[in-house]
């Protein structure tokens, strides 16, 4: 799809060089994908009292097994 759009200058320069990238377009494409992928997530205070873990289980054995 084809857009033009203003941005400003100063935050497209720090844009690509934090971010390596090298073009402008490859920069508000990642830029899309990362606030898609953020916004896409369930929020975890949304789950707040609907997961129910087992009275026995010890996640403390499962930390251990993981060393």
């Amino acid at each position: 799809m084809r857009t033009n759009i203003m941005i400003d200058d100063e935050i497209m320069r720090a844009a690509m060089e934090v971010s390596g990238i090298r073009t402008k377009k490859g920069v508000v494409e990642q830029a899309m994908r990362e606030f898609v992928t953020r916004h896409a997530r369930k929020d975890l205070s949304e789950l707040r009292g609907q997961v129910r873990f087992a009275d026995d289980y010890d996640y403390t054995a499962h930390r251990k097994d993981q060393r």
